[in-house]
């Protein structure tokens, strides 16, 4: 999004064209010599200030500038994320040459979120009419639901899951701290749990290379 210069500061680099006979390189040292605590403007910002004044008798119109700047901007984000909506923010703002936080502050004001993504069972052809016949066949008989033993599986480790990008340290400085993670020892352990009705079986511990065999015996 482009810089919006002040009324103040714009009548100050026509002056200093001036001040330099129309050399707009030279005008923007003398703009920094004077003004080092301002934003700088470059050659073509100066020029065309010049140019604006001349030819329609006012100063730049900022308010304007930004507007339609804002709705350009606005306009193509929200094309990009139309076409793929599972594009990142960077990506976009590589494709159409802006930042990053004006491809965010686009998709704020237009009310857009990064919902994530839920993983579901993959159903094949003929998954649907059994799926709505079972859930027919339960509200039918609807105390069976009570003597179906759902079951499932987990495998805990002993490193676990760290994500490096949920953690960090506030501090003036840099702590340089670690997270130590022991490879040389590893170990893994298969959990079962069942639920049956409002009862809770198990948890039990199962041996780490689980076979067809012997979960046969353990489910027996």
């Amino acid at each position: 999004m482009p810089y919006l210069f002040t009324s103040e500061e714009y009548a100050d680099m026509v002056f200093i064209l001036g001040y330099c006979n129309g050399n707009a390189r030279a005008a923007v040292e003398e703009y920094e010599l004077r003004y080092p605590n301002r934003r700088i403007p470059d050659t073509k910002t100066i020029s065309g200030t010049f140019r604006t004044l001349r030819e329609t008798g006012s100063l730049p119109s900022t308010r304007t500038n930004y507007e339609r700047a804002v709705q350009l901007d606005d306009d193509i984000v929200i094309n990009a994320v139309h076409r793929s909506p599972g594009v990142s923010t960077r990506r976009i703002s590589r494709r159409i040459g802006v930042s990053q936080s004006t491809v965010w502050r686009s998709l704020n004001r237009n009310k857009f979120y990064p919902f994530h993504k839920q993983k579901v069972q993959h159903l094949q052809l003929g998954d649907g009419p059994l799926r709505l016949e079972f859930c027919n066949f339960l509200n039918i008989n609807n105390q069976l639901y009570k003597r179906i033993l759902f079951t499932d599986e987990a495998q805990f480790t002993r490193d676990g899951v760290n994500n490096l990008h949920n953690e960090h340290s506030w501090a003036e400085e840099n702590p340089h701290e670690v997270v130590e993670q022991n490879f040389q020892h590893r170990f893994s352990v298969n959990v079962w749990c069942g639920l049956l009705h409002n009862r809770l079986i198990g948890p039990f511990i199962l041996p780490g290379r689980l076979n067809a065999e012997f979960y046969l015996h353990f489910l027996q």
